[in-house]
């Protein structure tokens, strides 16, 4: 395919990207006037934010494997309508339950474009040549991050909208999305038979949801050793190890467990779940910290979130050229990760007096090791892996890396909720107001707002929640230099020059292309690869 055809195929990909981008950054910001209208807590809070994450999370192995079985224009579309359906019921919640529901609906149709946008492009665009467009996509990431936070803020401060159009505003972008899908993006469909592993699907969905719903609940709802935990614990567990005993013997496994055979494969899965608990874990309850710790606006506190955003979408726009102009890769993990580490780093030492431009210069920090880092791991994963296996490799990093950013929110927002109180608690204690607080504790008290507090007790809020944000940076530290780890054992492989669509014709004819599918070379027969473990066994095409 030429540019230009590359291009017209992947504008309705971009703009559903736009829209799963949008879904997220445009209800930051409202997040603290919707909990705060609705008379919700600070679990209410974190619950709203996890809902979507679990819910993708849980979905986007069904999707990924899908994508290998079925046509992927129709499962775009399909996520599309799903997020359709949960941005209308959002906007007419007119309780925090039906909110969460909501958002539950929106992350399933989040999981089909999370993974399916990534399987499409990698099955059009050879590696060689995706840095270049993943740069593309880095851009919409960006500028979707940008306007999201932008468009929320402007939508709450506006006495006549308010913040029901954060939810309503995704709707015509994703209807337009569905629309160029059809008109630019036109895939070969193979045809073969297939088994869906509805027993594996169930295991995998049940499973994952019992764990994250006990990190999320425990600390709060109840105990952290306690009957509650023991049952969520102990049956998630279970449940995935049935989920493994059948995925093992099924002929079309959800997660097809050979491909984590494969060293890249192994290590970028452990990267992106680190990467998930370190960034969304440590920027999620960034806009709330601009709004009651610095007592900004909400369009303001959009505005403040430039910094990251501008170091994200420069640095990978520049390193997705570089990689596709070089065919390296390696550095620029190691680098993305070395600067992610710096940059959380430098964020756990803001408080509620921290100057903008300092803490500008933290955030920038932080966005240019992330767009190093992010969406290479998942060009390293692609280039080794059969084509027969690019949606589940590629799903299953979305997987892993959703999986640590709910994981990183709940348990952060449980974290976050506590030592909120406890500094709200000395700190009425040490004015002589001991008992002013308002009832409630930890993750049950409500989400303060902070234009009605009398200005004694809200500098009192301002540092709690300072104080709080900064310890969860703290906290997300070790986890990207766990990642940066994982990123150095990485071993570095040439950039295939074929696409995804290419390989999967080679590889049913039983020919490797040019540079063969994963594997190690072999030295009788030069530019092809030799059948080994490593890679893991395709699934039958044709």
């Amino acid at each position: 395919m030429t540019n230009r055809q590359i291009l017209q195929a992947m504008s309705g990909l971009m703009a559903g990207m736009f829209v799963a981008i949008l879904a997220g950054t445009v209800v930051s910001n409202a997040l603290p006037r919707i909990i705060a209208d609705l008379g919700a807590s600070q679990s209410s809070y974190t619950w709203v934010v996890t809902a979507e994450l679990l819910a993708m999370t849980a979905t986007v192995p069904l999707w990924g494997k899908l994508s290998d079985l079925y046509n992927k224009k129709l499962l775009l579309q399909l996520s599309l309508c799903m997020f359709v359906v949960g941005s209308l019921l959002a906007g007419f919640s007119h309780g925090v339950e039906l909110l969460i529901f909501s958002r539950v609906v929106q992350g399933i149709g989040a999981g089909g474009l999370t993974a399916l946008a990534q399987v499409v492009m990698a099955s059009v665009i050879p590696p060689r040549r995706l840095g270049k467009y993943a740069g593309i996509f880095g851009a919409v990431f960006a500028v979707g991050t940008v306007a999201g936070p932008l468009v929320g803020g402007v939508l709450v401060d506006t006495s006549w909208l308010g913040w029901r159009w954060c939810f309503f505003i995704g709707v015509p972008f994703a209807l337009l999305a569905i629309v160029l899908l059809q008109r630019t993006l036109h895939l070969p469909t193979v045809r073969r038979e297939v088994k869906i592993d509805y027993a594996g699907a169930l295991l995998i969905v049940t499973g994952v949801c019992a764990l994250l719903i006990w990190v999320t609940l425990a600390g709060n709802q109840f105990d952290w050793a306690s009957w509650q935990t023991a049952v969520l614990t102990i049956g998630g567990v279970l449940l995935l190890v049935a989920a493994v005993f059948v995925e093992a013997r099924t002929p079309e496994p959800v997660i097809p467990l050979g491909i984590f055979r494969n060293r890249t494969v192994s290590l970028t899965t452990v990267a992106s779940l680190l990467v998930g608990v370190a960034m969304f874990g440590g920027t999620v309850f960034l806009s709330q910290y601009f709004q009651v710790s610095l007592g900004k606006s909400p369009t303001v506190a959009g505005l403040m979130s430039l910094p990251m955003i501008l170091g994200l979408l420069v640095s990978s726009t520049v390193a997705g050229q570089i990689i596709s102009k070089t065919g390296k890769w390696k550095k620029y993990l190691v680098a993305g990760a070395v600067v992610m580490t710096v940059g959380l780093g430098l964020l756990s030492t803001i408080d509620a007096e921290t100057h903008f431009a300092l803490l500008s210069l933290f955030m920038a920090v932080l966005g240019v090791g992330v767009g190093m880092l992010m969406q290479n791991l998942v060009l390293a994963a692609q280039n080794d892996v059969p084509a027969a296996e690019l949606g589940a490799a590629t799903s299953v990093l979305s997987f892993f890396r959703s999986m640590g950013g709910t994981i990183g929110t709940s348990v952060l927002g449980a974290i976050l909720a506590n030592r909120v109180a406890d500094e709200m608690a000395k700190g009425l204690k040490e004015s002589g107001i001991a008992g002013a607080a308002g009832g409630g504790s930890g993750g049950e008290s409500g989400v303060p707002d902070m234009t009605t507090l009398p200005a004694p007790m809200r500098s009192i809020v301002e540092h709690a929640y300072g104080v709080a944000t900064a310890d969860l940076f703290l906290i997300a530290t070790p986890f990207a230099l766990l990642a940066l780890i994982a990123v150095v054992f990485l071993k570095e492989k040439p950039l295939k020059t074929t696409s995804g669509m290419e390989r999967l014709a080679e590889e049913s004819a039983g020919t490797a292309g040019d540079d063969g599918p994963a594997g190690v070379a072999d030295p009788a027969r030069p530019g092809k690869a030799a059948s080994t473990a490593d890679s893991g066994p395709a699934a039958p095409v044709g």
